[in-house]
């Protein structure tokens, strides 16, 4: 079971202009199956003007603590996605409170969606079309299944904390 919060702004105050921005969002994995389960979670922003953010690359690990500090009361024991650990408990007890960080993106996008792989275990392997190894037989494609949520900014862009985040919907 997955839940999340929307998409939240933090902006601190150092940076190369006097404050850095980073966008992030709070996910809950509660493991309901009756056994323990294997847990390898990685998650990317991709914007409308096709700009690709993987998650945690450029965060500075302060920036975890300054969300974990303003979050305290209902999240006290969350964890930044980097640092959560390969394993899900089975239960409600055993939820894991996870916070995904993202480096600011693109100024121009009016629009991004997240994709969060690794929270089902769920996965295929396909052959690739057209691509071959050296015996001749098709390359694996290693798929996982992957919950993508879609958003959208309104406002100026040029007034980047005013800008409203409007949630689209999610998708499998």
């Amino acid at each position: 079971e997955v839940r999340y919060e929307q998409p939240q702004q933090l902006v601190l105050p150092w940076g190369p202009n006097g404050e850095q921005r980073f966008w992030y969002v709070i996910v809950t994995v509660t493991n309901r199956t009756g056994l323990d389960v294997d847990f390898y979670p990685q998650a990317d922003l991709v914007t409308d003007t096709f700009q690709v953010v993987p998650a945690g690359r450029g965060v500075p690990p302060m920036v975890f603590d300054w969300i974990k500090q303003r979050h305290a009361g209902r999240y006290p024991f969350l964890e930044s996605l980097q640092n959560v650990g390969n394993r899900v408990l089975e239960g409600e007890d055993n939820a894991k409170d996870i916070a995904i960080i993202w480096r600011d993106f693109d100024p121009r996008a009016t629009g991004f969606n997240i994709y969060m792989s690794g929270l089902s275990n769920e996965a295929a392997v396909v052959p690739h079309p057209v691509a071959t190894d050296d015996t001749g037989r098709p390359v694996p494609i290693y798929l996982r299944k992957t919950l993508e949520l879609s958003y959208g900014l309104r406002g100026d862009p040029a007034i980047r904390p005013a800008v409203e985040v409007v949630y689209k919907g999610q998708g499998w």
